[in-house]
């Protein structure tokens, strides 16, 4: 079997007007094909528009090649894009589409799905938590089945729902990595008897030095990772025990091959695994719970709920048993 194309498929999810999304979110898909008829599909997040451009550059380098190769094929571009002077999530995204593209189609191939070659499933179905910052749609939420979801990073927010749903149902508290570290042992000291889930990036994750210091001041299980785009990215943070639950992006990490590594590394400190997928689609959330279905350190996959109308209709995360995804 070998590649024969690579088409990109930029696709608008919302036309919003975000500051930082003047022309809405969007999702990059990736489509590869093979000389079989064996297609696989992936999806490459961090920064979409242009991510498409490095898969486009990209493709020229699979065809020819045998998509069985994943990691090959994943060292290969990986080399290529760093030679060209293409870094962080621009490259991420675009291996990571591609990647998971070859494990869909190597799945079709021999018929099986894609945790069965990732060494097989330790679980039939994967815990999901949604978005909540009034009890009105925590409600909603615990009506449709959730039982965990995550707010934003304010004592009175966490109060509130604490309150109105009581400790039956898990809460995180996402920080977005807006405070300074003095700000955020406040915060999260205030946070503690509300009983989080976890406090996640309450400073930026690339100052291991910040991040230290709350970890030594916060009685809270800390989580990071949706802005690394390497799974050396979390090495210091996992070396110094610094993180109890590590949240990849999966678009931006390098697909499904980097993410069971990284589940690897984690699982070897003892570090719970809960993917990033606030604003990503529904391909590499399918990814996400193969990967998530075969490690033992499984914590939680985010799903956003709400984000399209047809989210709606999405069971809070049941593994799939067809070929591929």
């Amino acid at each position: 079997m070998k590649i024969t194309d690579v088409k990109t498929y930029l696709v608008c999810a919302d036309e919003g007007t975000h500051s930082t999304r003047p022309r809405g979110r969007n999702w990059l898909f990736v489509k590869v094909f093979t000389d079989e008829g064996v297609t696989g599909v992936g999806e490459g997040g961090g920064w979409p528009v242009v991510v498409e451009k490095a898969v486009q550059e990209l493709a020229y380098f699979l065809v020819g090649e045998n998509p069985f190769d994943i990691e090959r094929l994943w060292l290969k571009l990986y080399d290529i894009a760093h030679g060209h002077g293409v870094t962080g999530v621009v490259r991420g995204g675009a291996i990571s589409a591609i990647d998971m593209a070859l494990w869909d189609i190597k799945g079709k191939a021999l018929g099986v799905p894609v945790y069965e070659m990732l060494g097989g499933k330790i679980r039939d179905q994967v815990p999901v938590y949604g978005h909540a910052s009034t009890p009105e749609a925590a409600e909603g939420l615990m009506d449709r089945g959730y039982k965990a979801f995550k707010c934003g990073p304010k004592v009175e927010i966490i109060k509130t729902l604490r309150e109105a749903v009581g400790y039956e149902v898990e809460i995180g508290v996402h920080c977005h990595a807006e405070f300074t570290p003095s700000a955020a042992i406040q915060l999260g000291r205030a946070c503690e008897p509300y009983r989080p889930i976890f406090f996640e990036d309450p400073v930026v994750p690339e100052n291991i030095e910040a991040f230290a210091k709350v970890a030594e001041k916060v009685n809270i299980p800390l989580a990071t990772g949706e802005r690394f785009a390497t799974k050396m990215a979390f090495s210091e943070l996992l070396a110094r025990n610094l993180v109890d639950i590590v949240q990849p992006e999966t678009t931006r990490l390098g697909g499904i091959t980097e993410l069971k590594k990284l589940s690897a590394m984690a699982e070897g400190q003892a570090v719970k695994v809960a993917p990033h997928d606030g604003s990503v689609g529904p391909i590499v959330e399918m990814a996400n719970v193969h990967v998530m279905a075969s490690i033992p350190n499984c914590f939680y996959l985010e799903h956003k709920a709400t984000d399209v109308p047809w989210r709606y209709d999405v069971a809070p995360g049941a593994v799939g048993t067809g070929c591929g995804y």
